[in-house]
């Protein structure tokens, strides 16, 4: 399995925006700030397809495993350094410390790039054991409380 040129990076990069977006948006406090942490997953979804796309017509196959825990960050340290990034990353916005907004949003762009990067070598060494993903079950549960999170952030700064 060889994945295609910019993968992890291109993914990285999504999620470095994806992060400083959040953390900027929610601390504005406002609807404009809500679009904007809406906005920065944007980028993401987008980069997501596209190697998605890219990785299934170089290999001419479809591992469950490459979009859930390389792309989706599904692994339990892609997301655990993923929501540590972020949390500090909100934190530094509602103090207005932006510069460590940008640090973390790097920092967890490239732990997240990293993971994936990761994940690859052990499913090449044992891809019997690191070929499944995550159920379709549990990935819409968290897509379904993810965005009934952003339309309450939407109506609570509505009012």
């Amino acid at each position: 399995m060889t994945t295609p040129s910019w993968f992890y990076t291109s993914i990285g990069l999504a999620i470095v925006i994806q992060t400083a977006t959040l953390a900027v948006g929610v601390a504005l406090q406002s609807v404009a700030g809500i679009g904007l942490a809406v906005a920065g997953l944007i980028p993401f979804a987008l980069v997501a397809w596209l190697q998605l796309a890219r990785f299934r017509r170089v290999n001419g196959v479809w591992i469950s495993g490459i979009a859930s825990r390389v792309v989706f960050g599904g692994g339990a340290a892609a997301s655990t350094l993923h929501f540590l990034a972020l949390g500090i990353a909100l934190w530094a916005a509602f103090e207005e410390r932006w510069w460590l907004v940008g640090v973390c949003a790097i920092a967890g762009g490239v732990a997240y790039a990293l993971c994936g990067a990761l994940w690859m070598r052990s499913y090449r060494a044992d891809p019997a054991a690191n070929s499944r993903g995550e159920s379709i079950v549990v990935v819409v549960a968290v897509i379904v409380v993810l965005l009934g999170a952003a339309v309450t952030l939407i109506l609570q700064s509505a009012h």
